[in-house]
C-alpha cells in the first residue's frame, strides 16, 4: 500500500517536469504565476551616495514614487539604474533609456526657494519616462519650475502616475532618450541634446 502510494506520488511529480521540460519559458510562467507573463514589477536601483546633503530627499522622492505607482519600485542599491549627484547648477537629469541615467540635484533651484522634495521626485519622473510639461499648474509635478516657487506639491498627478505605469507596461515614453533635461523655466524646451 505505501509502496502504490510512493509511485503514485513519483509518476505525478515526473509527469508534472515532463510537462514543465514541453513547454516554452512564456507559457511555464502563465501556469506558475511568474515571470513576464505575471506583469513583474520592474525594480530600479538608485545609488544616491553623492547626493550630499539631498541623500535623504532622494529616499523620500524614491517612497513617493512606490506609493504612487504598481509596475515599477524604486531601492536604493548598486550596481545602480541611475545615479544621483549634488552640484551647484541648476537640477537636471541626463535620460538614457527608460528607467536609466543620472540625476543632479542642482543647489541653484534650492537657493532660489525651489522645494527639494519636489525636484527630486519631478527628476525622477524623467527616469520614469516622462517629459517636461511647463503647465505651470503645482498638481502637475512634471511642470517643474513653470510652478510657482511656492509650490511644494511633490506629489504626481493621476495622469502622471498612469503614464509611468503605462510605460513599464510596454508603452512608449513620451520622454526623449540620450537628452539633458534642465528644469529652468527659461531652457529652451526644457530639454539639450547629450554632449
Amino acid at each position: 500500500m505505501r509502496m502504490s502510494r510512493f509511485l503514485r506520488a513519483v509518476s505525478t511529480l515526473l509527469l508534472g517536469l515532463a510537462f514543465l521540460a514541453t513547454v516554452s519559458p512564456a507559457q511555464a510562467s502563465e501556469h506558475t504565476g511568474t515571470g513576464p507573463a505575471a506583469s513583474a514589477v520592474r525594480v530600479l536601483r538608485y545609488d544616491a551616495s553623492r547626493a550630499a546633503e539631498f541623500r535623504t530627499v532622494v529616499d523620500q522622492a524614491a517612497q513617493v514614487w512606490n506609493a504612487s505607482v504598481t509596475n515599477v519600485r524604486l531601492v536604493a542599491g548598486t550596481p545602480a539604474d541611475f545615479v544621483v549627484l549634488a552640484d551647484n547648477n541648476w537640477p537636471r537629469a541626463m535620460v538614457t533609456s527608460l528607467g536609466r541615467g543620472t540625476i543632479w540635484m542642482g543647489r541653484q533651484a534650492t537657493a532660489q526657494g525651489y522645494y527639494p522634495l519636489r525636484i527630486a521626485t519631478h527628476e525622477m519622473g524623467h527616469i520614469l519616462g516622462l517629459p517636461d510639461r511647463r503647465t505651470g499648474l503645482c498638481t502637475d509635478l512634471m511642470s517643474g519650475s513653470s510652478a510657482p516657487v511656492s509650490c511644494t506639491n511633490a506629489n504626481p498627478s493621476p495622469a502622471e502616475r498612469s503614464e509611468v505605469n503605462a510605460n513599464f507596461a510596454g508603452a512608449t515614453p513620451l520622454a526623449e532618450f540620450d537628452r539633458l533635461y534642465v528644469d529652468r523655466a527659461d531652457a529652451a524646451r526644457g530639454l539639450v541634446p547629450a554632449p
